[in-house]
């Protein structure tokens, strides 16, 4: 009888076993300003331009079309992504981003997705563009440790550009330190801090990135411990300096060979788990921190010779970068999760980037976050990425920004900007005339009737931009959004 009981459990137990898939583990892609139209998933001419590896994430994965970042500048993004919080809720409300020299933004209290995963056994680890400051004081003495910083945050690792690929410090920071920090020599210069440190090679950044990934990834195989990897490339901000390996390789100039740098290094992170049997028990999420910067007055002209190639940086949308407009916010969004999210699909489902919190703590089975403290802005988007259906839209609203503070709020077909900018502390808001004027005048937009955002419908509907005015406000004066 004992003997019987006994194998009926070992029997119970490997059915357990069973029945539980192991815990997947998680790479997230923050791409930097990639428009929604330079990718070959998206639309972008294959004369132009080719993107094998993304477009192969469309076709083994889901592709989502309304996908929207929070703000159309950097900073604000990575907050909310990593946090599930909108942005303007802490003292950069102005839609403006982070300075070099300034410290964290993030409260080292504060839940993001790297604590919470770190708390369910998962190994993390961080490469790419910080731009979310360090340490505590006023102005960041980089000959000093960073600290708090991503490692006091979740991450067990980083490896860093602390600002903007053409950032004042020229240096990559590793976990606490500049890395190959020499002395707390400064010998500062126009353009430069002049840190005692190794200086980063413009056209090789992407590929040290890159290959600080693949090391991480590399590290990881063979341990049981699943893993979350974000990583935030610095292509294709300014400056544009394609790799030796992608020079000349686009027909849209160095802006479309960065974009090939961009393709390959999903490419080569898509090979480092292939080579280690992870591939199949990896979500993979794609997207960008906003639109592509379609202002050809930029400090190189790549933009504009790349548009003047043919190439639609953010498709057919108005505007971009800095803008209220649509092209400043919706962004590719691919998923990859073999098994599970359905591959060679496309959802139409309202989702933001700040929403990847909510989500990826579902993943690992945490549904009830407290909304007054874990991430109060973050909707819970799973069921979009499974490709389930569901009567109702996950999403309700979603409130954007741009880098003048202007908010608006979409909801449905309706897109309701408030058109008044904001300020930050000491200086002058922006003058409502010259070119941006347009942005800021308070108008309701039908985006299915009227995707370029052209005629205000707010006479025709008031109720609607009435109950969507109420809800912005609402949603700003309480601490959070969701249910």
């Amino acid at each position: 009888m004992i003997r019987n009981l006994a194998a009926f459990s070992l029997v119970c137990f490997a059915l357990g076993l069973m029945a539980a898939p192991p815990a997947p583990n998680i790479v997230v892609i923050l791409a930097d300003d990639y428009g929604y139209g330079s990718l070959g998933a998206y639309g972008a001419d294959s004369a132009l331009i080719r993107t094998p590896h993304l477009d192969r994430l469309a076709r083994e994965g889901r592709r989502f079309t309304e996908a929207y970042t929070p703000s159309s500048v950097c900073t604000p993004t990575r907050y909310a992504l990593l946090t599930g919080r909108y942005c303007w809720r802490t003292s950069l409300n102005h839609g403006g981003v982070a300075n070099t020299l300034d410290p964290l933004l993030i409260e080292t209290t504060r839940p993001t997705i790297a604590s919470l995963l770190k708390k369910h056994g998962y190994a993390t680890g961080f490469v790419g563009k910080w731009h979310l400051g360090y340490g505590t004081e006023r102005r960041v003495d980089y000959t000093k440790e960073l600290k708090p910083g991503p490692l006091e945050l979740g991450f067990d690792y980083q490896f860093a550009v602390p600002q903007n690929h053409n950032d004042i410090t020229r240096v990559f920071v590793e976990n606490h330190r500049v890395f190959g920090m020499r002395s707390a020599k400064l010998t500062p210069v126009p353009g430069k801090l002049g840190l005692d440190a190794p200086e980063r090679d413009d056209p090789k950044t992407m590929g040290d990135l890159t290959q600080r990934a693949v090391d991480w990834l590399v590290q990881r195989a063979g341990k049981p411990a699943p893993f979350l990897l974000y990583f935030a490339p610095v292509a294709v901000h300014e400056l544009v300096t394609p790799s030796v390996e992608t020079q000349g390789t686009s027909k849209a100039g160095p802006y479309g060979d960065f974009i090939h740098d961009l393709d390959r290094s999903v490419g080569r992170i898509l090979a480092a788990l292939e080579k280690q049997n992870a591939l199949e028990n990896t979500l993979i999420i794609f997207t960008s921190d906003n639109g592509g910067v379609v202002n050809p007055g930029g400090k190189t002209g790549t933009n504009k010779i790349a548009m003047q190639a043919g190439l639609k940086i953010n498709g057919a949308l108005r505007g971009g970068k800095h803008d209220i407009w649509e092209g400043g916010f919706k962004v590719p969004f691919l998923v990859r999760w073999p098994g599970r999210v359905p591959a060679a699909t496309t959802s139409n489902e309202m989702i933001g980037v700040v929403d990847v919190f909510a989500t990826i703590t579902a993943v690992v089975g945490e549904t009830q976050l407290d909304r007054t403290t874990t991430g109060p802005d973050s909707v819970n988007v799973l069921p979009a990425f499974l490709g389930q259906s569901s009567a109702q839209p996950l999403r309700r609203d979603l409130i954007l920004q741009s880098a003048n503070g202007v908010y608006a709020i979409r909801s449905g077909p309706w897109k309701w900007i408030e058109g008044v900018p904001l300020a930050p502390q000491g200086k002058k808001a922006p003058a409502a005339t010259g070119p941006k004027a347009d942005q800021f005048r308070p108008r309701l937009v039908n985006l299915v009737d009227d995707p370029a955002e052209i005629n205000d419908v707010t006479a025709a509907h008031p109720e609607i931009a009435a109950r969507l005015a109420a809800t912005l406000r609402l949603h700003r004066a309480q601490g959070f959004s969701r249910d």
